[in-house]
């Protein structure tokens, strides 16, 4: 079981949080790496690397944690785990895919990794048939005030903080996630689009190119949201796989839900 919380960052150009190069200043040509040290596991990998980003999270008054290291691609957002307010990924880009509206909009945007991942998936999914059209990427922390507190006042804070996200503890301020639909949806966000031929389409391929469904059936107590089979977050192709195959959510494979 994989116990880490997020990998250490790797920096792709273009990229605040993306992939953070990390030139090793300490190269020992004299001495060779020993066979056990080479053969160094993915899971021996990742403990290090959170121990490392762990130690930077910042404890808040409420109880909560603030994320240490938000431009980390495998950071992990939700209820407990919050970014800070005035946080705004730097690499921020439209990638070139379909959308269900034409006019520039915050929302189109993603970090420069996760845009140009979605631009290869929506290509495959089109060799394919499929028709998938991205609808709602980044949301500034005021963005995602706003709609948290329209949700409020139409369906009340309880049913709300089953779908919506507070400001700071949404995927979408990231810029790593982005919601997805398809014409026979009429561009909608429902759970109905699971069963579409484009939301079968994602549940299978998605992890090949670095996403994962974030908010997946069953893991409602885990993750705190219902099940949004269009909610698309990118974590990397060095993760996705993993974390389809094992079918656990973001908390489980990076160890902070215990059960």
């Amino acid at each position: 079981m994989k116990k880490a919380l997020a990998i250490t960052m790797i920096s792709l150009s273009l990229t605040a949080c993306s992939i953070n190069n990390q030139t090793t200043e300490q190269k020992d040509e004299t001495v060779p790496a020993s066979a056990e040290q080479k053969q160094q596991t993915s899971e021996q990998k990742q403990s290090q690397e959170t121990k490392q980003e762990q130690s930077e999270d910042i404890a808040l008054e409420d109880g909560t944690v603030q994320v240490g290291e938000p431009e980390s691609i495998t950071a992990v957002v939700n209820k407990e785990r919050k970014l800070p307010g005035d946080y705004v990924p730097n690499d921020l880009t439209v990638p070139d895919v379909p959308f269900y509206f034409e006019e520039f909009q915050e929302k189109k945007q993603l970090r420069e990794p996760a845009a140009r991942a979605l631009e290869d998936l929506i290509a495959a999914a089109e060799t394919d048939g499929m028709n998938i059209v991205a609808a709602s990427g980044y949301r500034s922390y005021d963005r995602q005030t706003e709609i948290y507190d329209r949700n409020v006042e139409i369906y009340g804070k309880e049913e709300t903080d089953t779908f919506s996200a507070e400001p700071g503890t949404s995927e979408h301020q990231t810029g790593l996630a982005m919601d997805v639909t398809s014409a026979q949806m009429a561009f909608k966000l429902d759970q109905s689009f699971g069963e579409t031929p484009e939301g079968k389409w994602l549940a299978e391929h998605a992890h090949e190119y670095g996403f994962i469904i974030r908010y997946t059936e069953g893991k409602e107590d885990i993750t705190g949201y219902t099940y949004e089979p269009w909610h698309l977050r990118y974590v990397g192709t060095e993760y996705s796989t993993e974390v389809h195959e094992e079918s656990k959510s973001l908390e489980e494979f990076f160890g902070f839900y215990k059960e």
